[in-house]
């Protein structure tokens, strides 16, 4: 239907509600506001004649008394091609809106990708449009946490904020994977494995902090790596085919590779069959994520580095919504490596 054409049929009211379940107009705001001062079945009652008549509560009149709006911005800092192409950022959206919708809450989706961007969603976000704000990725140099430190606007982060230097934002509640010590477990492995010369795909370190934890890891465990073997690409599957290829002409004795993210590694995995290289015959290859729709169809099917990201996006909306307060403890996500085989 357009929006310039209306139905004519007769909404039911809050009055309806009340008539039909037989208690007092402030009953069922109470029931519908999710109060506890309700005996549980006469809330029943209530909620039964609501989903009887098909009762929609007045958001605009709903505003004027609790001043929230229903609505949370989920802001990306990230292009948006980019975004709906990688499965990571799929899983986490999805439990942030399977957790909001829980809380009766409605997700609204805002890009940061140009600097110009910056000025426009801070207008929006401080102009009483949302309730608070989910967002991610963070980058090292992010003005995100600025930003909403100076808009006072209840938010989480997906991923832990780095303060830069002179930075006096503090505080952000934030959810994050265990990147460091899921990569030690991961290049650990491929020691245990007998590999010695073990590479690594890694995520833009310079731009987002999850990449730079993720090399951090891995070398925690080979501090004396040679800096030729690791190469740096975007979370992509081409990224890491690319990624691959330059490793292997720089080091075409490397015998095992710790990959940054699933998808990047299915990159890996395709440059590897190209090159003649067996898997894990002549390289071991780890990735990171243990996204199902990836892991499991490679070939071979890929030992990765489980993380709970659909969980993380759970995390990241009930840190927001059952607190709403900067001061909100965060959460780091467990990681553990899952075996198949291609390590």
């Amino acid at each position: 239907m357009l929006l310039t054409q209306r139905t004519n049929a007769r909404r039911p009211t809050l009055e309806d509600v009340a008539r039909r379940s037989g208690v007092s107009k402030s009953t069922v705001s109470r029931v519908i506001n999710g109060e506890a001062r309700v005996r549980a079945e006469v809330a029943d009652r209530v909620r039964a004649v609501v989903a009887e008549l098909g009762y929609v509560p007045n958001q605009a009149a709903r505003q004027l008394v609790t001043h929230r709006t229903g609505a949370i911005a989920v802001v990306a800092s990230q292009p948006e091609n980019r975004l709906f192409l990688d499965p990571y950022f799929d899983f986490l959206l999805r439990g942030i809106r399977r957790e909001l919708a829980r809380h009766g809450a409605q997700a609204v989706m805002l890009f940061l990708d140009e600097p110009d961007d910056y000025p426009r969603v801070a207008d929006y976000l401080g102009g009483g449009h949302v309730d608070g704000a989910l967002l991610f990725p963070l980058r090292p140099d992010d003005r995100l946490p600025e930003m909403i430190d100076r808009i006072g606007l209840p938010a989480v982060f997906g991923g832990r904020p780095l303060p830069r230097a002179g930075d006096t934002v503090h505080g952000h509640p934030y959810v994050d994977g265990d990147n460091r010590g899921g990569a030690r477990q991961a290049v650990r492995h491929l020691v245990s494995l007998g590999r010695r010369r073990i590479a690594a795909v890694a995520g833009p370190y310079d731009q987002e902090n999850s990449a730079a934890d993720r090399l951090a890891g891995y070398r925690d465990v080979l501090p004396a790596a040679p800096a030729g073997l690791v190469e740096k690409a975007d979370y992509t599957r081409q990224g890491g085919a690319d990624a691959m290829a330059v490793l292997l002409d720089r080091h075409p004795e490397l015998d095992a590779v710790f990959v940054a993210s699933d998808f990047m590694a299915s990159g890996v995995l395709q440059t590897l069959r190209e090159r003649g290289r067996r898997v894990p015959d002549d390289v071991a290859v780890v990735g990171f994520d243990d996204l199902a729709s990836i892991a499991e169809s490679t070939d071979p099917p890929l030992t990765t580095v489980h993380q709970d990201v659909e969980e993380m996006g759970r995390h990241m909306a009930r840190l927001l919504m059952d607190d709403g307060t900067s001061t909100a403890s965060s959460v780091v996500v467990p990681t553990r490596l899952v075996l198949r085989q291609s390590a």
